[in-house]
């Protein structure tokens, strides 16, 4: 019998109940920060929020997603995660925050001229084997957006990365006992999760390809997109290659 293909790393570690105590440390406050940037930098604050249409495309737990939520924008929050998207769910109704909740892989969004603003945030894009199928993904967010629309595409800045990179680090969760190995392999950072409980011990990887300025710059371009702004922040800092720990890019669809 032919080998049945592996999951991909995402699609398994995502979807585990694990993968929100090892990130709890997010900050609710960097996300609040990172939409003030977003929404002064676009111009939306001098808009009427519910006339907005945003996508979140790779929301995670909805830290982003809910911020928009509950600063009135027409909100979609979207992942791949039956399981974070079932968090963002619990914590609208929680809120009574007005959001819809989709679950599409962002390779395979077939949505046209829908939205304002689509936004992806955290690192939540170069996931996949092969530089094509990110580029699908921009070609899809393209299609999604209306005229001259706004996507906002927030990277890690590879330079820094490869000067400040921590090879490991352990901490304790509670019970937990997480440590982490990190290297850079060609074109990808790669991140080695190990959990120890009292009871069991799980393995976890997550693999991003990284994106200089001017790799990623001809993507966009490929893909329709005019950069507008870059940052090195979620302030809204400039940029500088070789000092800003992010690159996030303000892009305009053509």
């Amino acid at each position: 019998m032919p080998e049945k293909p592996d999951k991909e790393w995402f699609a398994e570690w995502f979807n585990h109940p694990l993968y929100l105590r090892v990130y709890s440390h997010r900050d609710e406050a960097e996300a609040r920060t990172c939409l003030e940037t977003i929404i002064h930098k676009t111009g939306l604050e001098n808009l009427t929020p519910s006339d907005v249409r945003v996508m979140d495309i790779a929301c995670g737990a909805g830290r982003h997603a809910l911020e928009f939520a509950r600063l009135g924008f027409t909100t979609t929050a979207n992942d791949l995660s039956p399981f974070l998207l079932a968090c963002t769910r619990s914590q609208a109704e929680r809120e009574n925050i007005s959001i819809e909740c989709t679950r599409q892989d962002m390779r395979h969004i077939s949505v046209e001229n829908t939205y304002d603003l689509v936004v992806q945030l955290f690192s939540s894009f170069g996931y996949f084997k092969t530089k094509k199928e990110d580029l699908q993904v921009l070609r899809n967010v393209h299609r999604a957006l209306k005229k001259d629309g706004r996507y906002i595409l927030d990277l890690i800045n590879p330079v820094y990365l490869k000067k400040n990179l921590n090879p490991s680090s352990s901490r304790t969760i509670d019970d937990l006992i997480v440590s982490e190995q990190r290297r850079i392999e060609a074109d990808r950072v790669i991140k080695q999760i190990t959990i120890r409980s009292p009871d069991d011990s799980v393995t976890f990887e997550e693999s991003v390809r990284l994106y200089r300025i001017e790799i990623i710059g001809d993507m966009l371009a490929s893909a329709g997109f005019e950069i507008k702004e870059i940052f090195g922040d979620y302030e809204g800092s400039a940029f500088d290659e070789q000092t800003s720990p992010r690159l996030l890019l303000f892009a305009r669809k053509r």
